[in-house]
């Protein structure tokens, strides 16, 4: 099996379980294999889009209209997953979705428009702004990737990853096959698939 295809899970990967899982492999071969983050080496958080316009009940077209068990398990774990990196000192970036109102991002309605509490850090979270080690990108677009490119075409994502050196990360994004399949004009973007193939692209093996 080529190499670049090898994917990893952890304990990072807070939704693509069970039946995502079974979905991503009748598309591409996947081997799964449990990450333990040696401390030897540098590791990244990448927290993606974990604001109130998504997270928080009432906050915006996209926000759960009512608790949800899941989102709020996923908040409580991201916020103890970074604690625990900001203690090592370890690099974490957080990915804020950030629209301007003239700019719709189809098929969805106006969402985390720039300057409002929607586009903000949930509170359980708010803390890591103020951290030396975590750089916040507010971006423009669903992928983080694409949202980090600046007018001169470099890439602030690819040059935190090259700056600190990351060999390994974890991420707190992820839309499965099926969660795709069933949204209409939305493209699969599994958090597994998506850092490997992007880790196999930017660092050297």
């Amino acid at each position: 099996m080529n190499a670049k295809l090898k994917m990893f899970l952890s304990d990072c990967s807070l939704v693509a379980v069970g039946e995502e899982i079974s979905s991503i492999t009748n598309e591409i071969p996947l081997e799964q294999e449990s990450v333990v983050l040696a401390e030897d080496t540098v590791n990244g958080l990448v927290l993606v889009d974990i604001i109130n316009g998504f997270c928080t009940v009432g906050a915006g077209n996209l926000a759960p209209r009512e608790p949800n068990r899941q989102i709020s398990e996923m908040v409580e774990e991201s916020a103890r997953i970074a604690r625990i990196f900001c203690e090592k000192k370890w690099p974490v970036m957080a990915f804020l979705d950030s629209h301007q109102p003239n700019k719709p991002e189809e098929p969805y309605p106006p969402h985390c428009i720039a300057g409002s509490d929607e586009s903000n850090l949930v509170p359980a979270l708010r803390w890591v702004e103020k951290e030396p080690n975590v750089t916040i990108r507010r971006k423009d677009c669903f992928d983080g990737y694409i949202g980090s490119f600046q007018p001169d075409g470099s890439n602030v994502f690819v040059d935190w990853i090259k700056h600190n050196q990351i060999k390994s990360a974890c991420a707190t994004f992820d839309v499965p096959l099926h969660v795709a399949t069933n949204t209409k004009g939305a493209l699969p973007h599994p958090q597994v698939i998506h850092f490997s193939f992007f880790f196999s692209l930017f660092l050297p093996n």
